[in-house]
């Protein structure tokens, strides 16, 4: 038995084998859930629908978020496909790159708009879809840092986005909760993908939280994935609103 047989989960944010959305996807058939795969653009199709066909996935569609028409045609075809969805996960975020190094005075007000859209926006457009084929109960999960609480060198309006998307969190947590739907999001540690890749002095922040995390190390996308688990499964039904670091508990460390 599976922790998640007989689930549909709908997963935005698989680039590549190194995505955390891919750990998610990976552990989530394991655990018997069948699985959809949403991705950015044709720039990452050729990644993308090669690991889609390797765990069996029935659906791989493109969907730019910024599209309410693009989510609606993505929705409308997995409620076709499925009759109903139960997990949806939101591992989606965008900055300009010259955005994500330097002074924070620099960001532009096309930039925020932008980081703010693609990075926070989007679950709520997204959540707004979702609901309808939940039907009673679901779990929509989000993927943030901790840039979003503390200040991290470079990370910038990203952190100003991760802020948005956590206080959204909340926010449909108690929209969504009379329609036993939950709605969390994981802080993860920091993490080599492609999105990290943008993020100006990143192996300094990744050494930096290596040797000051209770754990002294850095996190995997597995243990990223187990929390996804958790929090899609029947094993966290109590739990809603909350931001869960998977951080090697670096968040409690003062100094």
């Amino acid at each position: 038995m599976g922790l998640l047989d007989g689930k549909k989960a709908l997963i935005f944010g698989v680039a590549n084998e190194k995505s955390i959305a891919w750990a998610v996807a990976e552990a989530y058939r394991r655990e018997g859930a069948e699985v959809a795969l949403a991705y950015a653009g044709e720039t990452v199709a050729k990644r993308v629908i090669p690991l889609g066909e390797s765990i069996g996935a029935q659906l791989v569609l493109p969907c730019d978020v910024r599209s309410d028409a693009d989510l609606a045609a993505l929705f409308a075809a997995v409620g076709e496909a499925w009759g109903g969805l139960d997990i949806l996960i939101h591992s989606v975020a965008f900055a300009n790159k010259e955005e994500l190094k330097g002074n924070f005075l620099n960001t532009t007000r096309e930039g925020f708009a932008m980081a703010l859209d693609i990075s926070a926006y989007s679950l709520i457009a997204m959540a707004k879809e979702a609901a309808p084929l939940m039907g009673g109960s679901g779990s929509i999960i989000a993927m943030t840092y901790y840039g979003a609480q503390k200040v991290f060198p470079n990370y910038n309006v990203m952190g100003v986005a991760k802020a948005a998307l956590e206080a959204s969190v909340r926010y449909l947590a108690e929209a969504l909760g009379p329609d036993g739907i939950r709605v969390n999001a994981i802080s993860a540690g920091p993490l080599r993908t492609l999105a990290s890749a943008g993020v100006g002095g990143f192996n300094q922040i990744a050494g930096h939280v290596a040797g000051k995390a209770p754990l002294r190390r850095n996190i995997s996308q597995e243990e990223v994935a187990g929390a996804a688990l958790y929090l899609a499964s029947e094993l966290s039904s109590g739990v809603t609103g909350e931001i869960h670091f998977v951080d090697n508990g670096y968040n409690v460390i003062g100094m």
